[in-house]
């Protein structure tokens, strides 16, 4: 029974490698909110973005990949909207009634970012960015951090909205790969350790 539960642990370990437990919402490309007026540059259309936590070092994993590279000669920014816990505001007023937020991170194309007055570094390869956000830096208003929810908008340099993702809801981060092998591994040896100890009770007659 030890040998089947550690062979599956390595499979789900060989799973969990591959990335495939991080949320994402995938955007359409061309997809500009209908308010939006332009410029319609590639690098304000959002066509993918993930969310993640990592429980043991505190960390959500924010990243997106846009239309076209990221341009900082051009003017614009990302902004990303947590929800953790009261979800106070949203759009509704330009359609887009799902997003809920109520703390936001600002991202420059140069790199820098901001939340709350912590600076974040935001990592740029052509068309994608990532980067890492300290559980403190987003101190919780009700919510567990599994249940933090994000949406990602660019804005123009007129602070015009162009895109949404996810388009009217948020993205829940889940945990990290890795965190997912370790929940599995450590369900599997509770049930061990339950059997065995079911087995070694003497039976009553």
């Amino acid at each position: 029974m030890m040998r089947k539960i550690l062979l599956a642990c390595a499979a789900s370990l060989a799973f969990a490698a591959s990335g495939a437990h991080a949320a994402t919402a995938t955007d359409a490309t061309g997809d500009f909110i209908p308010s939006y007026t332009g410029p319609f540059e590639s690098d304000l259309d959002v066509t993918s973005f993930s969310a993640s936590f990592d429980p043991v070092h505190n960390l959500f994993d924010l990243s997106a990949t846009l239309a076209g590279d990221i341009d900082p000669t051009l003017p614009g920014i990302y902004v990303i909207g947590a929800n953790t816990g009261t979800g106070a505001s949203s759009f509704a007023s330009i359609g887009f009634p799902g997003v809920k937020f109520n703390q936001v991170m600002i991202l420059q194309k140069n790199g820098t970012g901001v939340v709350g007055g912590h600076a974040l570094t935001v990592h740029i390869n052509g068309n994608e960015f990532n980067l890492e956000v300290p559980l403190a830096f987003l101190p919780s208003t009700g919510a567990a951090p599994i249940g933090y929810s994000f949406n990602l908008w660019p804005r123009n340099g007129s602070n015009q909205i162009s895109d949404f993702a996810p388009n009217n809801s948020d993205l829940v981060a889940v945990p990290e790969p890795g965190v997912w092998a370790m929940m599995v591994m450590g369900v599997g040896l509770i049930g061990s350790s339950l059997r065995r100890r079911r087995a070694a009770q003497p039976s009553v007659a």
